[in-house]
């Protein structure tokens, strides 16, 4: 195998391979590092490992960085290095050994002439394997091979024959093989025995901190979270990286390019159709192309989008060869990122027109597995829109416009949906879609089509006929027609039998949806115990995703209801509970929808807290939840002239009373309410007998009206008629919770007072204390007027909270400073959270109220008070708070 090399004068020896051709030197060279190549001490430290087993594995795609990494962490080696770059020559064992025993010669560490050197490059003789591997196994140190692209020898003969060498060699020889796949060798059997090292793609990847580092270089600034958004779109592949940072430089606005480069126009394109796809046979590229136009695949959906049979060799082939196609477990696939978009820009310019058909061809597969959100996506992207708003009705998922984690996606989807598309189900979702954004007119206009379309006998349409009924409803409850919302009730409950059970109880938001919708109506219509009755069912069903926006909606409805009885307190809880749902860990939810927000503003008027009311007010009406629903807009209407009343402002509060929405029919508690926020304006500004007049046109079975109207008559001298309306005040069915009964009593209070029953008076006022104190009231009290002031006065000592929190210890008058007894230490420091539990526990709050403050658990804020309890050697709450008074904690 010796020849003559001429390059020099007069003849020296010269190595040639068994077909007699000089060996190429490029293949045993040492990659060179670029300037901008970054060591990555993380992977470095894992390729040591190397050292300590007979063989290590760097396993990655095309251009993830593996030949690089090694061929820098072996030029730091103090042991010889004999590398190989393997070449489709290879496949032959001849030509393949030659090669090996020529890189160990070039690496000063040749093998003894006794070992020979392939003369045939079909074959080699077993002999010579022997006496390499025994010549191996008495090297010190060992000898580091290295074989770069050894994907290139497919051989199972070579593989056979590298086990043998390896195997036997022992200690005195460690393989690193670098390789986009995974070779041939018995590879179970060194994990098994701890004698492999791998460093696979995942490892491989850069992360976002590595990806700055790697710019850096390059001499681009980019921030860490818009690196991180970089490599998600790459995977941190390390080519992509370097491609981008290369093209970026040539760029006007390098941070913007990174964001937006289009993958299709650039040298990445261009690496990953050379490196991968153009490897591949005629049948995997086709294959390729038509998968690019999903996020994910198994091979059955392959095969229905090429009409072939092969796809699930030929993806597990892909993976397995590291060809940009990603196993997501369970026979599921997905295309890199950046390939999946390079492949679909190259689908539409060599197969034009194809690309709708296969949307569609996946679409149609996706609805017979079950899957309707991959339905709807390719239907949309197919333009079939008949077919797409078939699916969402015929599922009965007409709701999840309006409900559940996907309600803004699908709007999103059917924004595209072009005029041409005429059917009943498309109808039925442009009447979703426009009622959603309270367009009522044209919502009606496409309900009416749609039901015109499923009239007669139509088979199998009874779930579009049931999300008729649905949009009924929400109609119904937009307009505030009550009888309207009955009727689709009823036809509801008639053609849920129809539908099949397994689909009721698949889409649950569906009726919790509808009995929200008739709720609010039955409440607008001032039917207060039905509209109690369909809204506890949803506030009371299982708070699961697809519900939580009804659930919510539904709590907040009911705690309007408390309030408008005088239940502040209750009212509050339902909200908070719409906000905390079950004991959960992480951050706080904001409070629900609108009304939420709009009936804590009101309550916290009535608790003269009016900066977090006019803060709610603000938040509420940020929330994009309201639209025209009437009932919103009567609370928002409620809150608001109330706050403007606190604030002094009585003729802004009246024209904040004004409804702004249309109805069909008037909403008795509306107007009552609207006709306490005009009295009390016309009282502040001297004009009684107004005042009067508005309140003699409210029907006399509100009874906060009729409160309200008891203290118009005090105010014009007329006291018997006063206390004659609180007498015929009806307080069954709990409509006169504590509010009403604070300001009746505080009517009473000041007919005595006029009276000269001074000691009634007294009482009278005592007993508003004590229902003021348990629901933290100080509105009544505010807006009482002067005589009232010696009252509160003379409680103020035995109830020193009952309008706002004592801020600390009261002395007697005839104590002194040295007879104070001063209070004894506390036993053990309280900690930050049971001082935050007794803060609240000061203001009065119960303990479900301070554990839905806090976003703990009622036991949580138990076994916070008991080791309160006994730190401030206590064992009531009173006591608790006093003490920490005391004690100056609080």
């Amino acid at each position: 195998m010796d020849g003559t090399d001429a390059s020099g004068p007069g003849s020296v020896p010269s190595r040639v391979d068994p077909l007699g051709d000089p060996f190429l030197r490029t293949r045993f060279a040492l990659p060179t590092r670029p300037a901008t190549f970054l060591r990555r001490e993380r992977l470095v430290g894992h390729l040591d490992q190397a050292l300590l087993t007979p063989l290590t594995m760097v396993n990655g795609a095309a251009g993830a960085g593996k030949t690089l990494l090694v061929a820098d962490w072996a030029a730091g080696l103090r042991q010889p290095v004999a590398w190989l770059t393997a070449d489709e020559a290879d496949q032959r064992p001849g030509m393949f050994w030659a090669y090996v025993l020529e890189a160990l010669r070039v690496a000063g560490v040749p093998a003894p002439d006794e070992v020979g050197c392939p003369a045939d490059a079909g074959r080699v003789d077993r002999t010579l394997l022997t006496r390499l591997a025994a010549d191996l196994s008495g090297r010190d140190p060992c000898v580091v091979v290295v074989l770069d692209e050894y994907d290139r020898v497919a051989a199972p003969v070579i593989a056979e024959q590298l086990e043998f060498v390896l195997h036997h060699a022992g200690q005195g020889m460690r393989l690193i093989l670098v390789t986009r796949t995974e070779p041939l060798l018995p590879l179970h059997r060194y994990r098994a025995a701890g004698e492999m090292t791998e460093i696979r793609g995942a490892e491989l990847a850069f992360t976002p901190q590595e990806a700055v580092t790697l710019l850096g270089l390059h001499g681009l600034r980019l921030p860490v979270h818009a690196a991180g958004a970089l490599v998600d779109r790459t995977r941190g592949w390390a080519a992509g990286l370097r491609l981008c940072a290369l093209a970026a430089q040539e760029s006007p606005d390098p941070e913007t390019y990174l964001k937006e480069f289009e993958a299709d126009h650039s040298t990445v394109a261009d690496f990953l159709l050379a490196e991968v796809l153009k490897r591949q046979s005629a049948e995997t590229q086709d294959l390729l192309l038509r998968v690019s136009v999903l996020d994910r695949f198994c091979p059955d959906l392959a095969n229905a989008l090429t009409h072939r049979t092969d796809a699930e060799p030929i993806l597990a082939g892909l993976h397995r060869e590291n060809a940009f196609v990603e196993h997501l477990g369970h026979s599921w696939y997905r295309l890199h990122p950046l390939f999946g978009e390079i492949l679909r820009a190259h689908l539409r310019v060599r197969l034009p027109g194809l690309e709708p058909r296969l949307h569609r061809w996946a679409a149609q597969w996706s609805r017979r597995g079950g899957s309707l959100s991959a339905t709807l996506a390719h239907g949309a992207a197919a333009g079939d829109w008949e077919f797409t708003a078939g699916a969402l009705v015929d599922d009965l998922a007409i709701g999840q416009l309006f409900a559940g984690l996907r309600c803004d996606d699908l709007a999103e989807l059917f924004a595209g949906m072009d005029a041409e598309a005429t059917s009943p189900a498309t109808d039925v979702v442009r009447a979703a879609r426009d009622l959603a954004h309270g367009d009522i007119d044209r919502g009606l206009t496409h309900l009416r089509r749609a039901e015109e379309g499923l009239a007669g006998d139509v088979p199998d349409r009874a779930a579009a006929r049931l999300s008729c009924a649905l949009l009924e409803a929400l109609a119904a409850r937009l307009t505030g027609s009550p009888a309207r919302a009955e009727k689709a009730a009823d036809a509801a409950e008639t053609l849920r039998h129809d539908v099949p059970a397994a689909l009721l109880d698949e889409h649950p938001e569906l009726t919790a949806l509808l009995l929200t919708h008739v709720g609010s109506t039955r409440l607008w219509a001032g039917r207060f115990p039905d509209a109690r009755s369909a809204l506890s069912t949803v506030a009371g069903g299982a708070n699961e995703t697809a519900t939580a926006l009804p659930r919510a909606e539904s709590l907040g409805h009911l705690a309007l209801i408390d309030y408008l009885h005088g239940w502040p307190r209750r009212a509050e809880r339902k909200v908070l509970a719409a906000a905390a749902g079950p004991e959960r860990s992480g951050p706080p939810r904001p409070v629900g929808p609108g009304i939420g927000r709009l009936v804590l503003a009101a309550v916290a008027v009535d608790r003269d807290e009016l900066a977090d009311a006019e803060d709610l007010l603000a938040e509420a009406g940020g929330t994009g939840h309201e639209g025209p629903d009437p009932v919103t807009a009567a609370a928002r209407a409620l809150a608001t002239s109330r706050l403007l009343l606190a604030r002094g402002d009585p003729r802004a509060a009246l024209e904040a009373t004004q409804p702004y929405v249309s109805t069909d029919e008037a909403s008795p508690w509306a107007t009552a309410h609207a006709a306490l926020v005009a009295s009390a304006a016309h009282l502040a500004e001297g004009r009684p007998d107004r005042a009067a007049d508005v309140l003699r046109q409210v029907p006399h079975d509100q009874p906060a009206c009729s409160v309200e109207a008891a203290r118009v008559e005090l105010v014009t001298g007329n006291p018997g008629a006063a206390l004659d309306r609180l007498d015929g005040i009806r307080t069954e069915g709990g409509r006169m919770g504590p509010a009403v009964v604070v300001r009746a009593a505080l009517v009473r209070a000041q007919a005595a007072d006029g009276a000269g029953d001074t000691a009634a008076a007294r009482s009278l006022v005592a007993r508003a204390l004590r229902e003021a104190r348990h629901e933290r009231l100080r509105r009544p009290f505010l807006e009482a007027g002067p005589w009232i002031r010696p009252l509160l006065a003379e409680a103020a000592p035995q109830r020193p909270t009952a309008v706002r929190p004592a801020r600390g210890p009261s002395r007697g008058a005839g104590q002194s400073r040295h007879e104070e007894q001063p209070p004894s230490p506390v036993v053990e420091a309280l900690s930050d959270r049971e001082r935050e539990v007794l803060r609240r526990v000061a203001q009065m709050m119960s303990t479900e109220e301070v554990a839905a403050d806090l976003y703990v658990s009622v036991n949580t804020v138990k076994t916070h008070l008991k080791g309160a309890y006994r730190k401030l050697a206590v064992n009531r709450r009173s006591d608790a708070v006093r003490r920490a008074r005391e004690l100056r904690l609080l």
